[in-house]
């Protein structure tokens, strides 16, 4: 019991810093917050992804290529330049190490908008020993607490586990699924209820309009992460930006 809890803890935390922080803070702006919240969300970002924990500016980056590239030979990870998910993840990771080290000069075309920024977690979070050190914490907790065998086989999942919500979010969401709209691209909408992945799943809505908070538009598309944010708004942690505060659905 103590392993599962542990599992669904990590995948969903971590995700939620990815879609919240990462994604529709860092690369989308949808929402302010002051500089404090900012270093404390930056914290659990790192806490909570661990060993494949990312950067917040090179997270950013990649996305508004993704975004400007849409499912070209130009997109960082779109499933149809690659033949399988694990040649697309491991791409990404190319892409994203020469973002990171400043190596890529097609991103610097996307870094004049805003985003968060840490030069030292940055560093530090992307270290071989934090990653390491972060995989001896989840096997040791294994050892403590696992009953089985068989439990053993979700470590690589804890290991690299935002690279495995990134995988199923752009493989499954730029292949499978139905469209609300014509976006001159392959992104789908392959959930109606994205318990998954947090919302991340509409990806076809979201290509259509990237600055939605939001990311489910019919009545019955349920983004779990919005209300959430929406939570957050009314607590003052975070402002919605105008044009956001409002859940009003969208027909296409």
């Amino acid at each position: 019991m103590a392993i599962l809890v542990f599992f669904l803890a990590h995948w969903y935390l971590s995700l939620f810093m990815q879609s919240f922080f990462q994604h529709r803070y860092a690369a989308h702006r949808m929402f302010t917050m002051s500089r404090r919240w900012e270093r404390i969300f930056f914290v659990l970002t790192y806490l909570w992804q661990g060993s494949s924990f990312l950067s917040p500016r090179s997270y950013a980056l990649l996305h508004r290529m993704h975004h400007a590239y849409s499912d070209t030979e130009r997109d960082p990870h779109s499933p149809h330049f690659s033949s399988n998910a694990f040649l697309m993840m491991w791409k990404t990771r190319t892409v994203y190490h020469d973002v990171l080290y400043g190596r890529s000069a097609a991103a610097e075309r996307f870094a004049q908008g805003d985003y968060p920024e840490w030069t030292a977690l940055d560093e530090f979070g992307n270290k071989w020993y934090s990653r390491v050190g972060w995989g001896i914490f989840y096997i040791l907790f294994y050892v403590q607490f696992a009953t089985g065998w068989w439990q053993y086989l979700l470590l690589p999942i804890h290991f690299s586990m935002g690279a495995v919500h990134g995988a199923i979010v752009n493989w499954s969401g730029h292949k499978y699924g139905y469209q609300n709209f014509d976006n001159h691209d392959k992104s789908r909408n392959s959930l109606f209820f994205d318990f998954l992945t947090g919302g991340e799943l509409f990806q076809n809505n979201h290509h259509k309009l990237p600055s939605r908070v939001n990311f489910g538009v019919k009545w019955w598309e349920l983004d779990p992460t919005y209300p959430v944010i929406w939570l957050l708004d009314k607590l003052a942690i975070i402002r919605l930006k105008k044009g956001n505060a409002a859940d009003v659905a969208v027909v296409a």
